[in-house]
């Protein structure tokens, strides 16, 4: 697996609030973790860099080579409760960081498939023989009016409640992650990013910039491209591609 990052303020917003890292578990599996902070300047970038410091921490010091999935999983699970109670805790002992929280959006691969787990609105996406495909599922209004008929897609990234998320990290005592085990391909790429960049690019428009470019290129052309069309956010990509063995 190769793995290429990076983040960007926008054209709009006066500072970052997404955080994210990238490393190494072993010779053959790693590791991104995705976060977008959310409670005001202070409070969100504290609440997204504590996250991945805390996620980042806890995969290094937890995995172990070999490890099975359900075992894998328990691991995430433990990970995100950690991440969770430490932002939930530092508001509760600080009036300035008080309802704070970030999303989080978070990968383990290999050449043979990746172990994923997220909570808000940063998203999974798989590209796979040219088509991108979504992974995970938002935890936001607009995406419960999308599931109930009462939005489509297009209409769901311009709607003004595009940003109120129903689940994030450290706005509560307690979280229940989404988890999902997806199988991968020679070539496919897995790409975690922030709203930044899908509120200002739909699925297509980020398909034809994964086809048209190497994947190094892939953060620089993608964040380009989100900017041109406003840069509304701030925006952070990660791309995860498999140069390992057929399935």
């Amino acid at each position: 697996m190769n793995i290429f990052g990076r983040t960007d303020t926008g054209r709009v917003r006066p500072n970052n609030q997404d955080a994210f890292v990238c490393g190494q578990l072993s010779d053959t599996v790693r590791f991104a973790v995705v976060c977008d902070g959310m409670g005001g300047a202070n409070g969100g970038n504290v609440a997204s860099a504590l996250a991945v410091r805390v996620i980042s921490g806890r995969l290094v010091e937890g995995f172990r080579p070999g490890m099975e999935d359900s075992s894998l999983l328990n691991l995430l699970e433990a990970t995100m409760a950690a991440a969770n109670i430490e932002i939930y805790d530092a508001a509760q002992n600080d009036a300035a960081l008080q309802g704070m929280g970030t999303t989080a959006v978070v990968a383990v691969a290999d050449d043979a498939h990746a172990v994923i787990t997220h909570a808000g609105d940063s998203r999974a996406y798989l590209y796979t023989g040219g088509v991108l495909q979504q992974l995970t599922r938002d935890d936001s209004i607009v995406q419960e009016m999308v599931d109930k008929g009462q939005l489509t897609e297009e209409e769901a990234r311009s709607h003004p409640r595009k940003n109120f998320i129903t689940k994030a990290l450290g706005v509560t005592d307690d979280i229940q992650a989404g988890y999902l085990i997806q199988p991968l391909r020679k070539g496919d790429g897995l790409l975690l990013c922030t709203d930044g960049l899908t509120n200002m690019l739909g699925a297509q428009d980020i398909q034809e910039i994964l086809t048209d470019n190497q994947p190094d290129y892939v953060p620089d052309k993608l964040i380009a491209a989100a900017n041109r069309n406003g840069g509304g956010d701030n925006i952070t990509v990660v791309y995860l591609t498999n140069n390992g063995q057929e399935a």
